[in-house]
């Protein structure tokens, strides 16, 4: 509870001033060593003299063979600078060339859009509550990229459409602490890494065990899928869609599995199921928390038909 309060207090007051600990940095971008060889890194949320990213790369330049590190970062009150480092001392985080910008460094502004279009990969902890218009930045201007953001990302409608074209998936961590400005932890439990860089967690197959019973699984009222708890629970011997929770999405692996649809059932409302207890009593059961999408197995059908659904998830390796 105290965690989704913070939250809450954060996005309400636009407060974007969480900054990202370099042990979680690291602690991440190992997993992606072979994406950097000969490649512009651009920074372009963060102030090289506190920024745990610009510091990462600068100290594991020559290590990961980058070409060049570009830090810019926004201040809303006078105008800021780019940082460029191109190799020669590692070590000593302060070493660059310090340009100044002409505006506040807001990576919507024409020379920040110019400095993008030069980078390679952007990497940074962006401003949660510019979400939306950050990331369709990236996209637009066809950029790699790994970043932080909300898990509720996922449930935007700028957002999901990326993951189920696996245009971008999530990283391998959660992000569960943020220093403030001034000096201390906040703690947060729904932070992710969203990113197009592939890496090897992406392709681990999730391994299923348990098998179908239609009490254990009722089925939705208003879709053609039964109900899924937990990702665990995902029956081994069931063909047809599933839905299962938000938390699929961090096992997903599109060798294996392919998204069906999200939250809705075919009436366009939440998805809802009814279950009959001994009694012979009937109790209705919203699944509008746990539900993030649909999957179904390889033959790609739902009742004898080919999959239309809005978002799919499909099998594609056999048991």
């Amino acid at each position: 509870m105290a965690t989704n309060a913070n939250l809450h207090k954060a996005k309400t007051a636009k407060n974007d001033e969480f900054y990202t600990q370099l042990t979680d940095v690291s602690k991440e971008l190992m997993h992606y060593k072979q994406h950097f060889k000969d490649k512009i890194v651009l920074c372009n949320c963060d102030d090289p003299t506190w920024s745990a990213f610009w510091k990462y790369f600068h100290l594991n330049f020559s290590v990961l063979g980058l070409k060049k590190l570009i830090s810019t970062h926004y201040d809303k009150n006078e105008p800021t600078y780019k940082m460029e480092y191109t190799g020669g001392d590692d070590n000593d985080i302060e070493v660059g060339v310090k340009t100044p910008l002409e505006g506040n460094g807001d990576f919507r502004n024409k020379e920040c859009l110019d400095i993008l279009d030069e980078a390679d990969i952007v990497v940074t902890n962006p401003p949660f509550s510019l979400a939306r218009e950050y990331l369709a930045c990236l996209v637009e201007h066809g950029k790699k990229f790994l970043i932080v953001g909300d898990m509720n990302w996922i449930t935007y409608k700028e957002v999901f459409p990326l993951l189920k074209s696996n245009s971008i998936w999530l990283g391998n961590y959660s992000v569960k602490e943020f220093v403030q400005p001034d000096g201390t932890i906040k703690k947060f439990g729904n932070k992710l890494w969203f990113t197009n860089l592939d890496h090897k967690k992406r392709h681990e197959k999730l391994i299923l065990w348990k098998h179908y019973t239609p009490e254990e699984y009722p089925r939705y009222d208003n879709y053609p899928a039964i109900n899924v708890d937990k990702v665990t629970d995902i029956p081994c011997d069931y063909d047809g869609v599933m839905g299962v929770p938000i938390t699929f999405l961090d096992k997903y692996n599109p060798d294996q599995f392919e998204i069906v649809a999200f939250r809705k059932g075919d009436d366009g409302k939440d998805l809802v199921f009814t279950r009959e207890r001994e009694s012979s009593t009937v109790l209705s059961y919203p699944c509008t928390t746990s539900i993030a999408g649909m999957i179904k197995n390889a033959e790609g059908k739902i009742n004898g038909k080919p999959t239309y659904a809005r978002i799919t998830i499909r099998r594609k390796l056999s048991r």
